[in-house]
């Protein structure tokens, strides 16, 4: 598929890029080429192939969830800049 010059224009407009001429020339060649790339990978037979959501086995990366021990109330805000009633205390972020 061959693009033109007009098509890549409108493409760079939409994404709200300015292009110069040679960059018009280039990507209209680039992308041309591209196109013609995917469009060759549609003719591949993949009837053989089963519809699979990830190419690679996915698996649960993440550790298991056990309890351990933690900071103590004191130690969590030895260096909160404001506490008050073991919480630490912050400004108000709405307005009334």
């Amino acid at each position: 598929m061959h693009l033109t010059a007009a098509e890549v224009r409108h493409v760079a407009d939409l994404a709200r890029l300015e292009l110069t001429e040679d960059e018009i020339a280039l990507y209209t060649e680039q992308l041309s080429a591209i196109l013609d790339y995917a469009e060759s990978l549609q003719q591949v037979d993949t009837s053989h192939v089963a519809p699979t959501p990830y190419v690679l086995p996915s698996y649960n990366v993440m550790r298991e969830d056990e309890p351990r021990p933690c900071l103590s109330n004191e130690a969590a805000l030895a260096n909160a800049p404001a506490s008050a009633n073991g919480f630490f205390k912050v400004r108000a972020v709405f307005e009334e």
